[in-house]
């Protein structure tokens, strides 16, 4: 039998960078210096999600709890620069999944049993085993879809689910209102495990959610919005870092629903179309 791979295989291989983009690649024999770019800094966004354990375990939160957005910034930028280098492969492929679970999965939930979960031994471990381990199968998931054309959330414009990266943010919202306001019942180990198990819920789900290509602002207030998101991540986040991400998290909560709604509107329109066809 021939090592070579198939045409199939060679076209159904890219990197997992937005899990709205299935981009083309090829199988190579070797990594150029062009493709070790996106990967050193997917390397990066995995040493970000690890060091943020090292930080709990020494009981610096608020850093812990930070490189694990930093790893989600970096896990954001690396499939970007794969595509403008031309630089995907299945070894980045395979890294960036790798790194996805660990930094957005294990390293979430050792933070957040070390931070408060521990007060419930039993009940709270299980809720940060339940958080790492829907992390991982979300992100199988996604990878054994690549290759289905059949997806009715991507072709209207959708997720399916919570992406991991998002699901990390939205698990550490108790942690952001705790450091925001100081007030003791966020860090309640008996709500924080009920909030974990729905976030990790939420990131196996089926239920259709907003990509960030979904959402685009009116030609007319394009200058305004850009000015807007440059005051609150510029200015926000360096001066008020806790509630601009808790702003953020509640703002993407809100969509949710209006998700939800756009999405049973264009699967009714889909079912009319389709009626209308057979008929």
């Amino acid at each position: 039998m021939s090592d070579e791979p198939s045409q199939h295989e060679k076209t159904r291989i890219g990197p997992k960078a937005e899990e709205h983009e299935v981009t083309e690649g090829s199988v190579a024999r070797g990594l150029s210096l062009r493709a070790m770019i996106p990967n050193a800094i997917t390397a990066a966004a995995l040493c970000a999600g690890l060091t943020g354990i090292r930080f709990a375990i020494s009981g610096d939160w608020n850093f812990a709890v930070l490189a694990v957005i930093l790893a989600g910034v970096l896990d954001g930028v690396d499939g970007r620069i794969a595509r403008l280098l031309n630089a995907q492969s299945r070894f980045g492929a395979e890294m960036d999944s790798l790194a996805d679970s660990l930094s957005f999965g294990m390293a979430p939930a050792l933070i957040l049993y070390m931070w408060s979960l521990q007060d419930l031994p039993r009940i709270g471990w299980f809720a940060a085993l339940a958080f790492a381990i829907c992390c991982a199968l979300r992100l199988a998931r996604f990878n054994a879809q690549i290759d289905v054309d059949e997806q009715p959330h991507k072709s209207a414009g959708f997720l399916t689910g919570v992406p991991a990266p998002v699901g990390a943010g939205l698990a550490f919202l108790p942690f952001y209102l705790w450091m925001a306001t100081d007030i003791a019942e966020f860090r309640n180990p008996v709500y924080l495990t009920i909030w974990v198990g729905l976030i990790a819920f939420l990131m196996i789900s089926n239920m259709a959610t907003l990509s960030w290509r979904a959402i685009r602002p009116r030609r007319n207030i394009r200058l305004e919005f850009i000015a807007l998101v440059g005051i609150a991540f510029g200015g926000g986040l360096l001066l008020e870092t806790w509630w601009t991400l808790i702003v953020i998290c509640v703002g993407y909560l809100a969509l949710m629903p209006i998700a939800l709604a756009r999405y049973g509107k264009i699967k009714r329109q889909r079912a009319e179309a389709a009626t209308t066809g057979a008929a």
